[in-house]
């Protein structure tokens, strides 16, 4: 950390409440209690070296780089950020979430020192995580321009979105991907199994509360991202946080 920013860092430290944010190798991190995904993220140096982690697939799949636009819908608390201004630093980024909260937290510590980073709340109806927003339809738009966006990262939300409601965002990011953008979106996928289950019995764990698990058939799911305009480049079984897959797509190219 260079001297300007380690002064920086030490202000920053001074002014914020000390339960609302943790302090690790530099950064700012939210506390435990904020920290949404598996147990193993209240702990510090894991959700840290994950934020990195993920900035990394973005650069090794994506070739992302300070110059690419990158749109993270569901940003949580920062994770995605977090990791890439460790990694890359500066760039365009916008972070999107339905919960108030954490846009409000993502706002405070990120983006009030590191301008580039965007964060928007989107009062979108979700059963889980937004009760009182208004219900997404066709027609709905990010307010992103046309063929701006490089990179669209969805981590753990189609594991929490119905399949309607994903359809829309599909439709919407073929939109705003540049030509030669790309998307990476985690959630349940399975072999042999129904087209489509919410909170699915007896299968990775205990479901709590509504769109606990959102889990496709696989063969299914391909269905609808070819029917929405995408090429599959890549699919990783049971990869992810509780065994969500990953899956990386393109614009198709017909």
């Amino acid at each position: 950390m260079t001297r300007k920013a380690d002064i920086i860092f030490r202000t920053i430290r001074k002014i914020l409440p000390r339960n609302d944010y943790v302090e690790v190798s530099g950064s700012i991190i939210p506390p435990a209690k904020r920290r949404w995904c598996g147990a193993e993220f209240k702990n510090d140096n894991f959700y840290l070296k994950s934020a990195e982690g993920e900035a990394n697939r973005l650069i090794d799949r994506f070739q992302c780089t300070q110059d690419s636009r990158v749109l993270d819908v569901g940003c949580g608390q920062g994770r995605l950020p977090i990791g890439i201004l460790r990694v890359l630093g500066e760039m365009d980024y916008m972070g999107v979430d339905v919960d108030r909260r954490s846009i409000d937290w993502c706002k405070h510590y990120i983006e009030r020192d590191h301008p580039s980073f965007k964060f928007k709340h989107l009062n979108l109806y979700n059963e889980r995580y937004n009760k009182g927003g208004v219900k997404i339809k066709d027609g709905f738009r990010f307010e992103v321009e046309s063929k701006t966006v490089d990179i669209v990262y969805l981590f753990s939300v189609f594991s929490h979105t119905t399949e309607e409601d994903m359809r829309v965002y599909l439709k919407e990011f073929l939109r705003i991907l540049a030509d030669k953008g790309n998307i990476f979106f985690t959630t349940f996928v399975e072999e042999d199994v129904p087209n489509i289950t919410i909170n699915p019995e007896n299968y990775r764990m205990k479901c709590v509360g509504p769109l606990h698990i959102v889990r496709y058939k696989k063969d299914y799911l391909f269905s609808i991202l070819e029917e929405c305009g995408y090429s599959i480049q890549s699919f990783a079984h049971g990869t992810e946080t509780d065994g969500q897959s990953a899956v990386y797509l393109s614009k198709s190219n017909d």
